[in-house]
């Protein structure tokens, strides 16, 4: 699973970010970091260009519509 699938069912929480970003870091593939973490375009966008408060916000509006 990925870390948004992983956070949105609430098996984690975002700070876990970072160590999903370490990994990544580390590994050898074609894979890009927001479809290692799950990304779409639109919260990929949002993370860069705003923050990673931005992203978890947004992550949390569609946690709250998926209970």
């Amino acid at each position: 699973m990925t870390f948004k699938e992983k956070y949105l069912a609430g098996e984690i929480e975002f700070e876990e970010i970072d160590g999903y970003i370490e990994v990544w870091n580390n590994m050898d593939g074609e894979q890009t970091l927001a479809q290692f973490l799950g990304l779409n375009a639109e919260e990929e966008d949002l993370w860069i260009e705003d923050s990673d408060e931005a992203l978890k916000e947004l992550l949390d509006k569609e946690r709250g519509n998926n209970r």
